[in-house]
């Protein structure tokens, strides 16, 4: 601690000490809400990303024909991939 002109120690002020931690909070709180905008923005960027891709499957399978099929139907294709990477 800083010593005063006298001698003394300065001694901690309780009122300056608790507005300083209100401040602290406020600084805080404007950053978890800068923080938590940014993220949203990002979200709703990854979620149109999810659906252009979804969107571009569906066409991709429509142009093969596999409009009406499941992409999970198994073929008998899959299954000998599926068998011939068991163990």
């Amino acid at each position: 601690m800083a010593s005063q002109p006298n001698g003394n120690h300065e001694q901690s002020n309780p009122d300056a000490d608790l507005a300083q931690a209100f401040k602290d909070v406020a600084r805080g709180e404007r950053a978890a809400s800068s923080l938590e905008q940014t993220l949203d923005k990002l979200e709703e960027k990854i979620q149109e990303l999810l659906e252009r891709a979804e969107e571009n499957q569906r066409f991709i399978d429509n142009e093969n024909g596999k409009g009406a099929q499941s992409s999970t139907t198994d073929t008998p294709e899959r299954k000998n991939d599926q068998t011939t990477t068991k163990p």
